[in-house]
């Protein structure tokens, strides 16, 4: 029989680790075959929400945010895009000319859209639009944090672009996103991705595909 399973994913379009841990999980599940079936859910945590809507340059954030220098920035990203490259999803550049510079968003409206997406459309609609997502930050490194970029996104997902908009102009919307990033920092979550298995059991950090295995055995061992 089936097992079905809830995974909800605080996460931001701006965190490696999240999407190299949401490929993990992806490899897990599949390792499981038939025996689980997941719905999976991202929920909102902003890594830098007071980024001005200029952004900043990627490797010069990391090395102020964390007090790097820029070799030691540079050294972390290569590093970090071989793990992204192990783990099936590289940030190598798929967009025309020359690859522009990385670069850090303001995630809000991001967020939003993820929030009403799974709200309007299911978790099947909000998946294909925070892969979107991270494919066009990663990979296509184009400004996410720009409205008529998002509505493109969303639009590009299959989603209606006048009702994103409107979304995106929803003040009760923003104050929902707010209340579920503060159920975060609640529950004692200061970074991601974090996943909740059934609405029980955290995972902290980005693990490698068997101890997601091991982990789903023993949520549902545990009903």
């Amino acid at each position: 029989m089936t097992e079905r399973i809830t995974i909800d994913i605080w996460s931001d379009v701006m965190c490696p680790w999240c999407v190299i841990g949401y490929q993990h999980l992806r490899r897990a599940l599949d390792d499981l075959g038939g025996e689980v079936e997941a719905e999976i859910r991202w929920l909102p945590f902003e890594l830098n929400p007071d980024m001005p809507p200029e952004g900043e340059e990627s490797r010069a954030h990391i090395a102020r945010k964390y007090g790097r220098t820029p070799s030691e920035a540079a050294a972390g990203a290569g590093i970090m895009a071989e793990r992204a490259r192990a783990a099936g999803f590289p940030f190598d550049y798929t967009g025309e000319g020359d690859p522009p510079v990385t670069m850090m968003w303001n995630t809000f409206d991001a967020h939003k859209l993820l929030s009403w997406t799974v709200a309007n459309a299911g978790a099947a609609a909000q998946m294909r639009l925070a892969l979107a997502l991270f494919a066009a930050h990663f990979q296509q490194r184009r400004r996410i944090g720009d409205r008529e970029v998002l509505l493109d996104i969303a639009e590009a997902s299959g989603l209606d672009r006048a009702a994103a908009a409107a979304a995106l102009d929803d003040a009760d919307l923003a104050d929902a996103v707010r209340a579920e990033q503060q159920q975060a920092w609640d529950m004692n979550i200061g970074g991601v991705p974090a996943m909740i298995f059934d609405g029980k059991f955290l995972v902290p950090g980005a693990q490698e595909p068997e101890i997601y295995v091991d982990v789903i055995r023993k949520v549902i061992a545990r009903r």
